[in-house]
């Protein structure tokens, strides 16, 4: 039952899969909240573990799954069609970092993706004649908001899904601004449009590594592999509704 880039079998993958982009963030996060975990798939360095969550609460001891979707939206739509066509996954919640971008967040605070703008072209011809709307599960985006601690500081908006790190347009961030993006990250869009595709649901969580309009504070890479802890707690909760 291997596919082009997923070398599983059918059972191998629960019907949740947390993704972030990074494998090494994938094998940690599988150490710190799986019991049980197997590798499932290495295929080109994109690391998948099953197992059972080990948290509290009415959760605990049922199946779940972390998979790498890689960097850009092309990579997270290879991965997320597979899982959603060939290997019976309902649910995928991207689990990643994003730059802020609206001056209300801060650097370490927690961005739900309720809907995705985005520069790439990735689902312009989904729909002919229309602007498709790339938008989350809102059951799984409430479940995720109100799974935040007391005090936690959890937003929840639009975001973009750019296809460059280092290229902008210019007005563009002006613009987004005034729009009140909240961040910009690479793989949302591709995530919603492909769940969307085939009658599936999504949602992705961010903590904010960096700010595109405030200076100092950003994480050191270090930091992006380690500091999810908030953004993933919400992420486990969208996964069971």
């Amino acid at each position: 039952m291997s596919t082009p880039h997923i070398a599983a079998e059918p059972g191998d993958f629960a019907s949740a899969v947390l993704m972030p982009g990074d494998p090494k963030r994938a094998e940690r996060m599988a150490g710190l909240i799986l019991d049980g975990a197997r590798q499932v798939t290495s295929v080109r360095g994109i690391l998948g573990f099953t197992g059972t969550y080990n948290g509290e609460g009415e959760h605990h001891g049922k199946p779940l799954s972390i998979m790498a979707s890689g960097m850009g939206m092309p990579s997270m739509g290879i991965y997320a069609s597979e899982l959603y066509q060939f290997f019976g996954v309902e649910r995928i919640i991207r689990v990643g970092t994003c730059g802020g971008i609206s001056a209300d967040v801060n650097v370490g605070d927690v961005v739900i993706g309720v809907g995705a703008h985005t520069t790439s072209s990735m689902n312009e011809l989904r729909i002919p004649g229309t602007h498709f709307s790339a938008t989350a599960d809102l059951v799984m985006a409430a479940a995720a908001y109100t799974a935040a601690e007391p005090g936690q500081a959890v937003f929840a908006g639009a975001i973009i899904s750019s296809d460059h790190f280092y290229f902008s347009i210019p007005g563009q961030l002006d613009a987004m601004i005034t729009h009140n993006v909240l961040g910009v990250e690479m793989e949302a869009a591709s995530l919603y449009g492909i769940a969307a595709n085939f009658g599936k649901r999504a949602l992705a969580v961010f903590t904010v590594s960096d700010h595109l309009t405030k200076k100092g504070g950003d994480m050191t890479a270090e930091e992006r592999e380690t500091r999810f802890q908030g953004a993933l707690k919400l992420a486990v909760a969208a996964a069971y509704v």
